[in-house]
């Protein structure tokens, strides 16, 4: 079973291209930056992200003034200051393949990484990738439902979504009831399964007034030997096969 949920910290390759590299910018706003004070700094976050025609737009928060970047592992990035309010924008330009990325920002001299890999398809879903948790979906198709299927090697499971805020979501795995947990004041869910094994697998989700289902493929990931991103469609939608921050890998299916 996945461990519980946990600080995260990026992974060498998303670490290193993370990083500050002075005159690597792409898009950086004139914005003067905002002195850094002492203490602790949130990292960043993205709030959504909708796929249009000029590509993926983000939208997020941190700290006001920062410099927040995006960037791929191969060096690929996209710098933009954060305002007064520390919100921020930028758009990801359409791509042919999944991509994944780590999110920093820059406040003075200090810089703080974001948890988790923000993970982009070609078809502008978008989602934040944990190592032993939940994939949190930026994307919302609309109503309730399942979001996300994560899983890994040794059979640990978790499914995750939206319900109505603060509402019992009850799940059940090949029709028998498997585990049950909460959303919480937004509506999103997270919801740790018992060990599941190889093979295609039936989940449902449902609670009062709301219910959804789904077919996922469990087979085991092979080694990531082209980098820490292997992608590819599945009958449920994109599933992508990750390195995570301890060098072992995670799967994650983005329910369509």
């Amino acid at each position: 079973m996945f461990p519980a949920p946990l600080r995260l910290v990026l992974f060498v390759a998303l670490a290193a291209a993370t990083a500050c590299a002075p005159g690597s910018e792409t898009g950086a706003s004139s914005a003067p930056e905002a002195p850094a004070e002492a203490g602790y700094l949130t990292p960043p976050v993205i709030l959504a992200a909708t796929a249009g025609a000029a590509g993926v737009a983000l939208s997020g928060q941190a700290s006001p003034g920062a410099r927040v970047r995006l960037a791929t592992p191969a060096g690929e990035e996209r710098v933009v200051a954060a305002d007064r309010e520390g919100r921020w924008e930028l758009t990801l330009p359409p791509a042919q393949a999944a991509r994944i990325y780590g999110l920093s920002m820059t406040l003075g001299a200090r810089q703080v990484q974001s948890q988790g890999y923000l993970l982009v398809t070609p078809a502008g879903r978008a989602a934040m990738l944990r190592a032993g948790a939940g994939a949190v979906r930026l994307d919302r198709p609309g109503g309730y439902g399942i979001g996300a299927f994560d899983f890994d090697r040794g059979g640990g499971a978790v499914i995750s979504g939206w319900a109505p805020a603060r509402a019992v979501v009850l799940v059940r795995l090949d029709g028998d009831q498997a585990a049950e947990g909460r959303a919480d004041d937004a509506g999103r869910f997270e919801v740790p399964l018992p060990p599941i094994g190889g093979g295609v697998h039936r989940l449902q989700v449902y609670g009062d007034g709301f219910q959804d289902e789904a077919r996922v493929q469990t087979a085991a990931a092979a080694p990531l030997a082209g980098g820490p991103l292997r992608s590819q469609l599945s009958d449920s939608g994109l599933r992508a096969d990750w390195m995570t921050p301890g060098g072992g890998v995670q799967s994650t299916v983005l329910i369509d």
